[in-house]
């Protein structure tokens, strides 16, 4: 069987914080505000991995209600969505993920985010692609207030 869910994520832009994106700190004058360390790629991965798997999504494993997550290391939040897909029998096919982002440019960082989102997700890293664009500054994320990501997920069973 193979189920496939889509994740989307969005963060406001602020200073004062890292920008952390998969995993990498980016150097920018600005971060994303969130209760975890709001890594916007890893958030929307995981709620593309938790609805293929039909397990709901960050919210429900993962409050931001809850002290426990308080600028909690979003790739450590992975493993343990990796470990709750493992228990119902599902493997990663392949995660795709698109980060809408005006500024900063993140070509020269994507690599290591791809390859920080493999070894999380225990796939080759040709199982994974991360790219980024801009939205031409139209909307939040074009005006710099912010960043979005959209992420697609393919899981089969064991």
């Amino acid at each position: 069987m193979i189920r496939i869910g889509h994740g989307y994520d969005v963060h406001r832009l602020v200073e004062g914080r890292n920008l952390i994106l998969g995993g990498v700190l980016v150097p920018y004058e600005f971060g994303l505000l969130g209760h975890s360390d709001a890594d916007v790629l890893t958030h929307a991965v995981m709620d593309a991995l938790l609805g293929a798997a039909a397990l709901g999504d960050i919210g429900k494993h993962f409050p931001d209600t809850d002290p426990a997550y308080k600028g909690a290391d979003s790739l450590k939040l992975l493993d343990h969505v990796m470990r709750l897909l493992e228990d119902k029998g599902w493997t990663v096919g392949n995660v795709d993920a698109t980060i809408v982002a005006q500024k900063p440019k993140l070509a020269a960082y994507l690599p290591e985010m791809k390859t920080n989102l493999a070894q999380h997700m225990n796939v080759d890293p040709e199982q994974v692609n991360v790219k980024a664009t801009t939205e031409e500054k139209l909307g939040f994320t074009g005006t710099g207030e912010g960043m979005a990501v959209h992420a697609v997920a393919l899981l089969t069973s064991k």
